[in-house]
């Protein structure tokens, strides 16, 4: 049963060598290789001990299928040992191989897999028996008919203790003619089917006209459509194939108002000056709203000689520099992004001035300095002192305003921290008035739980969190 296997599997492997399509100019080739052969270690799992290996080589023939496929009948012989590492056995095999190789042939490295089935006679025994390969190699171009060649192989033996390893190194070279297809008498094409060879029209893939040389004319005007700037409506040779409704001598195609008969001048419209701004409407930006001459037609506003929709300061008549915005405080910085404009400052802070580093030093102790009675909006004592100093810096620098923000920490209600931040910070706010600090240089605000600066998981956190921010605000 076992011989009929490898009788069956090696009439499939060479049946496919009839096979010849797509066969490379040499299909055939010689491989000569060095074996290298252990039945010992799949037998004691010790795959690491190189001393079971055994030599042997290899003769085979091999046959290309196409692209990716490959036959090969390997004759092989060697010694080996079985089952006494001590005694050796001379082997026999003739086999049959399939190579898939894992990408197209003719690269310069090509790596494959294989199996198929091969017939082992064992010398001492005098016995045959069958083993099927699996595996991996790899060839190597090495010159124009000549591969290197490496071949790792485990043979699955049919008999008990007749699993074993093959490997093999060694060199494949094609053999036999050069063989060259013949060739075949074309027939001219037309792939367009107008009649006109594809050598001889000027537009092969497009059906066409004889007297355009196969090239199409889809509006019939007499232009061939790749000379036609208006190839699907019929024109005029003088306008290049394109129409000129209104017959005013400007084609449609560049024609601003191809319904009313204008003049060339004014592509192709009337001259008018529909918003009576005296602007002519070829020339006006803004043809249905009266504008000046200076902005082209378009409403200014402030009359500032910039355009109302280029005006980021519409209503304020500033500079073109400034994109139409005035700047009141000389600073250099336009009132559109100048966030003190009634103050001189600095383009790197917005516009406005540098708060000074003792005043800074004061709102930052103030945060932590002013106080309340706990669950209150109550001033604490010791908060008068800080505050009359915030009082005093005020007084001193005129220009200054205040945003007072109230802030508490996440413990309670959220609700009613929010009303409460909000209490703290304005109880504040009325002890500045109080002392005569005019109402429109300040400002305050409650923001709850929402900004905290710490941690609320320890009391440290927290205490951080129920504060009262101070910033200056820039009039």
């Amino acid at each position: 049963m076992k011989t009929l296997y490898l009788v069956i599997a090696i009439s499939a492997f060479l049946s496919l060598s009839s096979i010849g399509a797509q066969n490379p100019l040499r299909p055939d080739a010689l491989s000569f290789k060095a074996l290298f052969l252990d039945y010992q270690s799949p037998i004691t799992g010790n795959y690491g001990n190189l001393r079971n290996y055994k030599n042997g080589f290899e003769v085979s023939y091999q046959r290309n299928i196409n692209d990716y496929i490959n036959v090969s009948v390997p004759l092989r012989a060697g010694v080996v040992n079985f089952n006494d590492e001590f005694k050796n056995d001379a082997i026999l095999s003739i086999g049959a191989q399939i190579h898939g190789q894992l990408w197209k042939a003719g690269a310069q490295a090509v790596p494959y897999l294989l199996t198929g089935a091969h017939a082992v006679y064992e010398r001492q025994a005098g016995s045959i028996g069958v083993e099927i390969p699996v595996g991996i190699g790899v060839d190597v171009k090495m010159g124009k008919n000549a591969y290197f060649n490496v071949q790792l192989e485990y043979h699955l033996g049919l008999e008990d203790n007749r699993n074993n390893l093959q490997h093999g190194v060694g060199f494949r070279y094609l053999i036999g003619k050069k063989s060259v297809a013949p060739e075949v008498p074309l027939k001219p094409t037309d792939f367009d089917g107008d009649g006109i060879p594809d050598e001889e029209d000027l537009c092969p893939d497009i059906a066409g006209l004889v007297e355009f040389k196969g090239c199409p004319d889809t509006d019939g005007d007499g232009i061939m459509d790749a000379e036609d700037q208006c190839p699907d409506f019929a024109g005029t040779v003088e306008l290049n194939g394109c129409p000129d409704s209104d017959g005013d001598g400007v084609s449609d195609n560049e024609d601003e108002c191809p319904s009313l008969k204008g003049t060339i001048e004014n592509n192709g419209c009337p001259v008018v000056d529909q918003d009576g701004d005296g602007v002519l409407d070829s020339d006006d930006a803004c043809p249905d709203t009266p504008g000046s001459i200076a902005t082209r037609g378009c409403p200014d506003s402030d009359s500032d000689g910039v355009a109302d929709s280029d005006d980021l300061c519409p209503n304020d008549a500033g500079f073109k520099q400034f994109n139409g915005c005035p700047d009141r405080d000389g600073d250099g910085v336009h009132d559109g992004i100048d966030r003190c404009p009634g103050t001189i400052g600095l383009a790197s802070n917005n516009g406005c001035p540098v708060v000074r580093r003792e005043v800074k030093e004061l709102l930052d102790f103030a945060q932590r300095a002013v106080q309340f009675d706990v669950g209150k909006a109550s001033l604490r004592p010791e908060s008068i002192p800080v505050l009359n100093q915030i009082v005093d810096i005020l007084g001193r620098y005129e220009d200054y305003g205040l945003a007072i923000s109230g802030h508490t920490d996440a413990t309670g209600d959220t609700y009613k921290n929010l009303s409460l931040s909000e209490s703290r910070a304005k109880a504040c706010y009325d002890y500045l008035i109080s002392r005569g600090v005019s109402e429109d240089r300040l400002s305050y605000v409650g923001f709850g739980e929402t900004r905290p600066i710490a941690t609320n998981a320890t009391d440290e956190g927290r205490r951080l969190n129920r504060r009262v921010e101070f910033e200056i605000k820039f009039k």
